[in-house]
């Protein structure tokens, strides 16, 4: 039991500021972390795989099939997004943006590094559009919060497209200025060239299907859904 609390309170401490915590959302996930485990080798409390010796050279195709790479605050959260949408082959966690080669997450979570935490998407398109993928996008971020995403704070959780061609880039341009005019303010978001694309080490991939008792205690208690709902309604997907 003690050691289910405190893998999961190590959990909390990467994913979310100390000072953000609410003393009733706390006793409630510590209740939930006493009740269950991790999957073994899935917990960031356990020893940190190494990072892969290569990653992706950006792009927007692979094959016969298309490339979107999308930064929104928690990829955990950014990845279950895209996971069910019928039309993505894949989703996986990752690091972009930055200059370090083989980038780790106790270095990209630390803010050590120049990369953000992304996710990066293996579509059909001909099944999903790319400007699907981009409504799928802005509905679950907050294109009004700068350095950060909800409870996450920091350069390395800050919202951002990672365009891959002129096509992307056109489309992300478009939608970007859809939603600023439809709230009438500014948005925050990046629109960036993509670069190479770090996958994050294995206990991060599937985070929410292998741990979804700690993923939604840990989404709950950043107080991402009810941002989320207040900003875009109910979830059409």
């Amino acid at each position: 039991m003690a050691r289910s609390a405190a893998l999961l309170d190590e959990t909390l401490t990467w994913r979310f500021s100390m000072r953000r915590r609410q003393p009733l959302v706390l006793a409630l996930v510590l209740v939930i972390a006493a009740c269950s485990t991790p999957s073994q080798g899935a917990s960031p409390g356990g020893s940190e795989s190494p990072a892969p010796s290569e990653g992706y050279a950006p792009g927007a195709v692979e094959g016969n099939h298309g490339v979107a790479v999308f930064a929104g605050g928690c990829f955990w959260c950014v990845e279950s997004a895209y996971d069910d949408l019928p039309g993505v082959l894949s989703a996986v966690s990752g690091y972009t943006g930055g200059r370090e080669l083989n980038p780790a997450y106790s270095e990209v979570s630390s803010n050590k590094t120049t990369h953000v935490e992304a996710v990066r998407v293996v579509f059909d398109p001909k099944l999903v559009s790319y400007a699907r993928l981009l409504d799928v996008f802005w509905q679950n971020i907050d294109p009004f919060q700068a350095n950060g995403q909800f409870c996450d704070q920091g350069k390395h959780y800050r919202s951002a497209i990672y365009y891959a061609d002129e096509a992307q880039q056109a489309l992300a341009t478009t939608t970007r200025a859809q939603v600023a005019k439809r709230f009438g303010q500014d948005v925050v978001t990046e629109l960036n060239a993509a670069s190479t694309f770090w996958p994050a080490e294995d206990y991060h991939q599937d985070f929410h299907v292998k741990n979804p008792v700690h993923y939604r205690a840990y989404r709950m208690g950043c107080g991402r859904d009810r941002r989320l709902e207040a900003l875009w309604g109910k979830k059409k997907h």
